[in-house]
């Protein structure tokens, strides 16, 4: 039995297929179609027999936008160091151009959406840590599964080339009909045995805070945020979907994110949006300043309040928000900017927090405003470019995707990007997590030690750890 979906899909092949060779170029065919009720994080394991590598996982901390993209079918990557973000969006914008897009709704975060994010810091040194991952990495997948505040919608990508024929459409056909099966199987994955928990050079980093602290101290540097791995052995493969589901599960209000890439996986739980296009408006967050969370309510209160009153960590919050603030009015006609941070309370640890709203005008660019606000002070340091070189030179760990930006942008402009903290590398048995924590004058070492320690919790809990 042939369905009105499959004549449709047949129908937009063949003119995609003449598109394709009238132009002497590929073409985009993409649909969209409402669905029944399908668990995300289920779409994404079920891509793991076909698409094992080539899939990604987004939520936000309200559940308002969630995707699972499974294949690609387009890859965005770029080594080069100069105008990366520019790069990609030029590149998007023009693969986009004679698409044929058949998406009658008018949610966001439906139709050819592409995920991924940028590294760091491009200019320093790649390691064999981050080999499988280029510095600007975004893909558009063949299935992506979004759930719009609720409602369910499958995307399907397919590129048509001049060569192509009318086996592709049956190619498409068959293979949306594998991927529904799959999704009828029990996949379910356990966590391997964690053997070793083993971190990277404890004594040296500290040794860097205190030489940071006494350069802090000379000269015109105000802020340099270091950060340092954790290396974990387990007795077998660990599966994403199983750390994912384990995130899922004990971060939910966090941004949850996965991107895979030729074998390896990056995944995190973050608390912090680095910035969110949705027409006209942007939003962004400043999230500096942090404390651990009590034993007990009375416990968590104090030391809430106490955060609150810390000149330290008030004046690393007041950094960020200064710098978002004026990144934001290059593009904005109106910024709403609250007087005082509030507490921001996630599982493991609190943090001060500032949200910040501004309206744009319509074709102010999501790529442009997340190379404006990256990195944060609360991730590089003040002054920016300064902090950035700093981290380069006595850093030791090559940081890769960690505490950049990682997100996604659809057809229309719209997107949001969180800044990849609280994450981790997953490498076949293997698996390094990342954290840093803001050096200024006054820091002493062995608190940031502890502070980075904290900020370990969540993924080494995630991957069976305590």
């Amino acid at each position: 039995m042939i369905t009105i979906q499959e004549i449709e899909t047949k129908e937009r092949s063949l003119l995609a297929m003449k598109r394709a060779k009238e132009l002497g170029r590929p073409i985009l065919m993409s649909e969209v179609e409402k669905m029944n009720h399908i668990d995300p994080l289920l779409f994404f394991s079920s891509g793991n027999e076909h698409y094992s590598g080539e899939r990604f996982f987004w939520k936000d901390p309200k559940d308002e936008f969630i995707f699972a993209g499974l294949g690609i079918s387009k890859q965005f990557q770029i080594d080069q160091s100069d105008d990366r973000f520019g790069l990609i969006e030029r590149e998007w914008k023009e693969f986009l151009k004679d698409s044929l897009i058949s998406n009658p709704f008018s949610e966001i975060g439906i139709g050819p959406l592409i995920f991924g994010g940028f590294s760091f810091d491009p200019y320093k040194e790649k390691t064999v840590l981050w080999s499988k991952f280029d510095d600007s990495l975004f893909y558009l997948p063949k299935y992506l599964l979004s759930v719009i505040k609720g409602q369910v919608f499958l995307t399907t990508n397919f590129i048509f080339t001049p060569n192509d024929d009318e086996l592709l459409y049956k190619h498409i056909i068959d293979e949306r009909n594998k991927l529904f099966q799959s999704l009828q199987k029990h996949h379910h994955t356990a966590l391997p045995a964690l053997l070793e928990t083993k971190e990277i050079s404890p004594e040296k980093w500290k040794n860097t805070v205190d030489a940071m602290v006494k350069e802090l101290n000379r000269g015109p540097l105000k802020k340099v945020v270091l950060a340092r791995e954790l290396r974990l052995n387990f007795n077998d493969i660990v599966a994403s979907e199983a750390v994912l589901q384990h995130l899922n599960e004990q971060q939910h209000e966090s941004f949850i994110f996965a991107l895979e890439s030729n074998g390896d996986c990056f995944l995190g739980a973050s608390p912090e949006r680095l910035v969110k296009k949705n027409g006209t408006e942007l939003f962004s967050t400043c999230l500096a300043g942090s404390s651990s969370r009590g034993h007990n309510p009375e416990e968590d209160r104090l030391l809430g309040e106490k955060l609150l009153s810390d000149q330290k960590n008030l004046l690393e919050h007041q950094y960020v928000v200064e710098m978002i603030k004026e990144a934001l009015e290059e593009s904005c006609e109106e910024i709403i900017l609250p007087d005082k941070p509030q507490l921001m309370k996630i599982r493991d640890i609190q943090h001060l927090y500032t949200p910040v709203i501004g309206k744009c005008s319509g074709d102010s660019s999501l790529l442009h405003m997340v190379e404006r606000l990256h990195p944060t002070p609360a991730l590089g340091g003040l002054p920016k470019k300064e902090a950035v070189e700093k981290i380069r030179q006595v850093e030791e760990l090559d940081r890769g995707f960690y505490a950049a930006p990682v997100g996604w942008l659809d057809y229309e402009g719209n997107g949001e990007f969180a800044v990849a903290i609280r994450s981790g590398l997953l490498q076949g048995k293997e698996a390094s997590l990342f954290a840093g924590c803001g050096v200024v004058a006054d820091s002493d070492s062995e608190s940031e030690y502890l502070e980075t320690s904290l900020k370990f919790r969540p993924m080494l809990r995630a991957l069976g750890g305590k």
